[in-house]
């Protein structure tokens, strides 16, 4: 058996190899059941093995994958687990996973999942076409069950019934650079007013992602405007594109990597020139974090990598931390509050993503700040990165967020709001409520207007 996480290991890609530590882990997990109720890789994990009496080593490979395809890489059995690295075991069952798929990808996939993963892998390059078309894509793409819709099923297996985002016709990207040339920021404005108030408290590179880029500019509008009415300025990186996920979860470990060296080169600029890398999505930041360094660690950009990840910040984590440093200060007045522009109480769902990175509820904290209280719901939507919009995991996806919707309805908050843009989608069509970002009901308790679409 060989125990590696390290794609560039000889062995990483070793078919027998992973075998065996297939069965090695499936042998730890099933002598110890705490996960039991975390995803359904472990319920089928400890069935099959208890069909037999707990001999792991019957299991067949059939059986071994289908615990791995049911696993969408939440990664809570992580934080969950008591034998992860340092420990002698060194399980690390989610990147066990990512193995898993690596060498089913390395040694040739069917052509209808090649097509999908494609589909999936490139969002740059949909997000891109479908803005430019949002008129259209969106009608088409936007009724679930739709002949449009079946027609996708059919060709790039996105199930037909998965609530799809729509696009925004006018990207983040494009409102960032026309606000920056046309009309002196917020903060500006602010500091002209009052000059005591013109000291910067910090400077950060918004990385968009691809949700905050194509689908919902909103979110990093607000973030910016949010930044600025607390003398944070606001940069966005040139360069940079998706953070990769989509690769890494498909197990495709070429593309995930120039993904990674891409962004790693552009961001590690930002860092050194004095800003820390702010991700408005969990799945995004959890990356940063987590997997550029693990995945440059033998590149002579390992060492930008860690940088990166050092110096990445959830928004609210960012915020935060700026309430709480000495010699800063969070500004705590909220006259949108006041107004009525925000409830009094939210339903806040805690992204699975957002967990994995053990930050804290920094979200409901500066809800609080705000005089909102928070609702929490700590569920699964069953998306976790694209592997709840195929059309082989759509079912068991619903089943997994039958709790996240029974527990959004039982809060009875009108108003719902989320970190996961993903998500996001599901509580969406799970109950119908649109969620919105934290940092949104900060804005508007700020008084800051929704921007015009």
């Amino acid at each position: 058996m060989t125990t590696t996480y390290d794609p560039t290991d000889p062995t990483y890609f070793d078919q027998a190899a992973l075998r065996s530590e297939l069965h090695r882990v499936y042998d730890l997990c099933h002598g110890c059941r705490l996960c039991f109720n975390l995803c359904p890789s472990f319920p089928t994990m400890f069935g099959f093995v208890d069909q037999r009496d707990g001999d792991v080593g019957a299991m067949t490979p059939t059986e071994q994958d289908q615990v791995v395809d049911e696993c969408y890489q939440c990664k809570l059995c992580y934080n969950k687990c008591p034998y992860v690295p340092p420990h002698e075991w060194a399980l690390d069952f989610p990147r066990l996973m990512m193995r898993a798929h690596a060498v089913r990808q390395a040694e040739g996939l069917p052509l209808q999942e090649r097509l999908t993963d494609q589909f999936l892998g490139r969002t740059d390059l949909l997000g891109t076409a479908s803005s430019a078309g949002a008129a259209v894509v969106n009608v088409l793409t936007g009724t679930p069950g739709s002949l449009a819709r079946r027609v996708m099923e059919k060709t790039v297996g996105i199930a037909s019934e998965r609530l799809l985002p729509p696009y925004a016709r006018q990207r983040f990207s494009t409102w960032f650079r026309h606000r920056q040339s046309a009309a002196p920021t917020e903060m500006s404005t602010t500091a002209a007013a009052d000059p005591d108030s013109s000291a910067v408290q910090g400077s950060v590179s918004v990385f968009p992602t691809c949700f905050v880029e194509y689908l919902d500019p909103g979110i990093g509008q607000d973030l910016v405007k949010v930044y600025e009415h607390n003398r944070v300025t606001c940069s966005m990186p040139e360069g940079t594109r998706c953070c990769g996920a989509p690769w890494l979860h498909q197990g495709n470990v070429k593309e995930f990597v120039k993904a990674a060296s891409r962004n790693v080169a552009v961001l590690a600029r930002e860092v050194r020139d004095g800003k820390d890398v702010v991700v408005a999505q969990p799945t995004c930041a959890y990356v940063l974090r987590t997997d550029y360094p693990l995945y440059l660690a033998h590149t002579p950009q390992a060492r930008d990598a860690e940088l990166v990840a050092a110096h990445t910040a959830d928004p609210a984590e960012f915020l935060m931390g700026l309430h709480k440093a000495e010699g800063s200060a969070l500004e705590t007045s909220f006259p949108g509050r006041d107004a009525g522009n925000v409830p009094d109480q939210v339903t806040y769902h805690v992204a699975c993503h957002l967990q994995a990175q053990q930050i804290g509820l920094k979200a409901r904290d500066l809800l609080k700040l705000a005089g909102i209280k928070a609702t929490l719901v700590q569920r699964c939507s069953g998306i976790d990165g694209t592997w709840g919009y195929r059309r082989e995991h759509y079912q068991l996806a619903r089943k997994v967020a039958a709790p996240l919707k029974r527990e959004v309805e039982a809060a009875g908050n009108d108003v719902v709001c989320g970190d996961c843009h993903l998500a996001n989608g599901s509580i969406e069509q799970e109950t119908g409520r649109r969620p919105v970002h934290p940092i949104q009901l900060v804005a508007r308790a700020y008084g800051i207007p929704e921007e015009e679409r």
